[in-house]
């Protein structure tokens, strides 16, 4: 993540004019606490999002629950506003996929975010705080690493789960009946 507006806090209102410019036309940006953050390009988040979607896709062909978004669906998150790697909305939550620009008013039930440099202390404190925004809103968290083989399963409510390449994530509640090895 790539600090856009150094030493400028700015409120959710004016994030979303910013956002708005032409200049940021093709970015995409993040607001977090109170700071712009342009979220890179990424070959093997995207690479492993990708496959997530297909998976849960084939599914939600199965059992038509909901919708799905990619790395280019935002979301309003409390004050914040996020841009998953994947998300997924349960009809139930929200009907109809909204067709307007800008941010989805509405969060996701469920978030996959891919972290694929570990070693960002910037990403992992980011995270931290996008984290407790999606619980603090009732949305399930799979946080993905590919470098360490593991899934982390975050849920409103609930104590955290990690999963390695041995195992089986399981859609719970969100995603009844889903089930995909970890590997």
């Amino acid at each position: 993540m790539v600090l856009v507006m150094p030493q400028a806090r700015l409120s959710a209102e004016e994030f979303e004019a910013l956002a708005q410019q032409p200049q940021y036309a093709d970015a995409r940006l993040e607001f977090i606490a109170g700071e712009v953050y342009e979220v890179p390009s990424n070959n093997l988040a995207s690479h492993v999002a990708a496959n997530i979607l297909i998976e849960i896709g084939l599914y939600l062909k199965q059992n038509p629950i909901g919708w799905l978004t990619g790395a280019d669906g935002g979301y309003r998150v409390g004050t914040d506003r996020y841009i998953p790697d994947l998300a997924y909305n349960s009809y139930a939550r929200q009907a109809a996929i909204p067709d307007q620009g800008g941010y989805n008013p509405v969060p996701p039930d469920l978030v996959v975010e891919v972290i694929p440099d570990v070693d960002n202390r910037k990403e992992a404190d980011m995270l931290r705080l996008k984290l407790s925004s999606y619980l603090a809103q009732g949305t399930t968290v799979w946080v993905i690493v590919p470098q360490e083989r593991r899934v982390e399963v975050h849920a409103p409510g609930r104590n955290s789960l990690a999963l390695s390449e041995q195992d089986t994530l399981d859609g719970g509640a969100v995603l009844p009946g889903f089930r995909v090895a970890v590997k």
